[in-house]
Order: structure tokens, then C-alpha cells, then sequence
């Protein structure tokens, strides 16, 4: 093979592959992790990102690369990859059966501490009903049937039962038959429960098919992605509760691997070499976003439930008590009186603090001005906004932002 030769000087610069699809989440948060490796180090290397992760793999001869970093969850990249003469780090999904793992420096993504950090999350809303929605088996995602595989051993360590739907790959010519029946599994699934999915993509599906079976989230269904990704975040009305997996770490940890590779100087392997395990690290998760779709109080008056629902969906509409009662359908007074045994203060309290909450986590996590925060959380103007945080604060909003910026 034509691969450059690794020399003894440490200070040499290197020229490494990242074999990457970077239209993923997952994989532009590896290389963001290497990158930072780079820019924190005094390494010298000369990083080529392939544009087409899988093109190229069937003309390795003609490469010229001192070391590699790729994405071993594509069983074509790993079986490519794996008996090279040049240091190679595998970045993927952990497993529960150690022969699973390839011979290779491997980096990977706890699935079970992933999925386990859901499902804590989901139980500590006081839910006792679990499901899961995860991806048709086949050698590509071997990570959806480790999570898969972890809830269930976690619902079953705890005495719950956990419903399994695999669903479909996602097609456009199949999209709408996958979806209807997507709705009807939630529809058999008992209330309330808590669904995992076993990524962010594939609960964006589960919100749409409670939209279309009138199933209120998070009321009735909870529900937690994994990938905590901006897109599929967005997309939504509900917004998403998700996973954030230490993607970010996981590619500066490889990164670190492949440094201390080619400082080693290993260009292949000799026979003592072979008994010896590859380094394996494990990254936990960073922990779970909480938004929307898992803000679940256990409220067990149906018209209380339905009333939260439309005052999370409107309330930043400036919407007033009088169309939740439209909504719910009963008295003023009945479901004045059902709101307040069950939720501790009136409908109005609860349309104000939504907005209000609304608006604290624009100035935290948002540079909006302030005009646009207060006609997004349903303010007539910016004087009402600053009146609205002076009573509650004792602070502007600005001064509000201030401290938390600071804290």
C-alpha cells in the first residue's frame, strides 16, 4: 500500500482522514470534538474531511494517510477499515456483548447510559407505563437495537412492562402508510406513558402521530429523543425533550487515541500486539434537555389535562380564560374549580406563568431583542414586559438576562 511511513519525530505534521457523514448531527459533533483536539494541542496535523464518507473505500491503495478516525457504526467502513497497517480509531455505539467491538482503538456512545438517562427522567415524572420506538433491525443501525435491548432490561429490572414498535424505514412512497401505522400502535399503547424513540428524527414522528390521533402530549404521552438535534427540534410545535449524547467528547477522545498512536509510532501490528485489547473508551451522555414533550404533571381530571394542553399550545398567542372554557367545553365555573384542586392555582395563573417561562428562557438562551420576546410570548409591548418582570423580579428583563449570564 502506498500509505506514508511514520517517522520517528513527534513534530512531524500528519496527514489524517475523517470518514464522517456530516450531514448527520451525531457526526458533525465528532468532528467539532476533534477539532477542538486540535486547536487545544500542539499536534500538526493536515485533516481531510471526505465528502464522500464510503466512495473511496474500495481504493485505499492509492491513500496516503498516516492515520485514520471514522465512523465504525457502518459496518462497510469498519470491515474496510479494521486490518490497515496505519493507526485507526473507531467511533460508534457501545455494546452489551464484548465481541461485538472491533479490533481496533474504539470510542463509543454508553447506549445504555443513554437510554437509561430517558428513562429516569420519564420515571421521575412519576410515570409507571414505558414504550419504546425504535428502528427495523438490519447491520447499519446495530446501535438502535442496543438501546432498544436497554430499556427493556431496564423496565424489567423495575417490574415494567415496555412496549416495542420497530416501525419503518423512512420513505416517501411508504411515508404515509408508516405513519398510519405509527398512529395506531400509539392508540393501543395505555395512559399516560412514557415513550423513548430511539432517536430525535423518530420522535418528531411520534409528535405527529399524537397530533393525529388527538393524543395530548405531554398529558398523556411523554416523550424523549436522543440527539438533542436543532433540526428535528424545530420542526415540531411541541418542543422536543432529548438525550445530548458526549458526542463532542467522544471525537476529542479519539482524536486524543489517534495522537498517542502515532506518537507510539504503531504502523502495524506484530504477533505480541494481537493478544493485547484495543482501548476502549466509554462516553457517558452530557444528561437531558427537558422541554416541552416531558413536562408532565400527573393530573388525573381529563378536562384539567385537556385546559393545560391548549394553554401550553396558546398561551404565548395572548389567548384569554375564556377560550380555554371553549375549548374544554364545560362551565367557567366547573373548570375553574376542577384547575384549581388539581393544579393549586387558576387558569389564569397558569396562562400568565407559561408565557412568563416562555419569555425567562428567551433571555437565556436567545440574543432576541427585546420587542421580539414580548410579541413571541404574547405581550402587548415592552413596557408590559418589564412591568411583568419588575413584579415578579423585582428586575428588568435585561437585568434579568445579566444574572444569568453571569450565574
Amino acid at each position: 500500500m502506498k500509505y506514508s511511513r511514520l517517522s520517528g519525530q513527534e513534530n512531524r505534521q500528519y496527514s489524517i482522514s475523517l470518514l464522517f457523514n456530516a450531514n448527520k448531527v451525531y457526526d458533525r459533533q465528532v468532528i467539532e470534538g476533534i477539532g477542538h483536539y486540535l486547536q487545544s494541542t500542539k499536534v500538526d496535523w493536515d485533516v481531510y474531511l471526505e465528502e464522500d464518507c464510503l466512495a473511496r473505500l474500495n481504493n485505499l491503495d492509492n491513500w496516503e494517510v498516516d492515520g485514520i478516525i471514522a465512523d465504525f457504526d457502518d459496518p462497510h467502513m469498519q470491515a474496510a477499515l479494521t486490518d490497515l497497517d496505519i493507526p485507526v480509531i473507531g467511533v460508534g455505539g457501545s455494546y452489551q456483548c464484548a465481541a461485538d467491538y472491533p479490533d481496533v482503538p474504539y470510542v463509543a456512545t454508553d447506549n445504555q447510559a443513554v437510554v437509561n438517562c430517558a428513562y429516569q427522567h420519564l420515571k421521575k415524572k412519576g410515570l409507571q407505563r414505558f414504550a419504546f420506538y425504535g428502528l427495523p433491525p438490519d447491520k447499519e443501525h446495530r446501535w438502535a437495537l442496543e438501546r432498544e435491548r436497554a430499556i427493556v432490561n431496564l423496565c424489567e429490572k423495575d417490574g415494567f412492562s415496555c412496549s416495542v414498535y420497530r416501525g419503518y424505514k423512512t420513505q416517501p412512497d411508504t411515508w404515509q402508510h408508516s405513519m398510519n401505522r405509527l398512529a395506531d400502535w400509539i392508540e393501543s399503547l395505555p395512559l399516560p406513558i412514557g415513550v423513548i424513540a430511539v432517536t430525535d428524527a423518530r420522535a418528531r414522528h411520534l409528535l405527529q402521530a399524537c397530533d393525529k390521533n388527538s393524543r395530548l402530549v405531554p398529558d398523556q404521552v411523554s416523550i424523549v429523543g436522543i440527539d438533542d438535534d436543532d433540526i428535528a427540534r424545530n420542526l415540531s410545535r411541541v418542543s422536543l425533550s432529548s438525550v445530548s449524547q458526549g458526542c463532542f467528547d467522544m471525537g476529542f477522545q479519539a482524536a486524543k487515541l489517534l495522537h498517542r498512536q502515532l506518537n507510539r509510532q504503531i504502523t502495524k501490528k506484530s504477533p505480541d500486539q494481537k493478544s493485547t485489547p484495543a482501548p476502549r473508551v466509554l462516553v457517558p451522555p452530557m444528561g437531558i434537555i427537558q422541554r416541552q414533550s416531558t413536562d408532565f404533571k400527573a393530573l388525573q381530571d381529563t378536562y384539567v389535562i385537556q385546559a393545560m394542553h391548549y394553554v401550553r399550545q396558546h398561551a404565548c398567542r395572548g389567548i384569554k380564560v375564556e377560550q380555554v372554557i371553549n375549548y374544554v367545553g364545560i362551565s367557567r365555573s366547573n373548570l375553574e374549580q376542577r384547575f384549581v384542586q388539581e393544579c393549586g392555582h387558576s387558569i389564569h395563573t397558569e396562562i400568565h406563568n407559561e408565557k412568563l417561562n416562555r419569555a425567562c428562557k428567551m433571555l437565556a438562551e436567545t440574543d432576541s431583542e427585546l420587542a421580539e420576546i414580548a410579541n413571541s410570548c404574547g405581550y402587548p409591548s415592552i413596557q408590559y414586559l418589564y412591568a411583568v418582570f419588575k413584579k415578579h423580579f423585582g428586575q428588568t428583563p435585561k437585568q434579568y438576562k445579566r444574572d444569568i449570564l453571569q450565574s
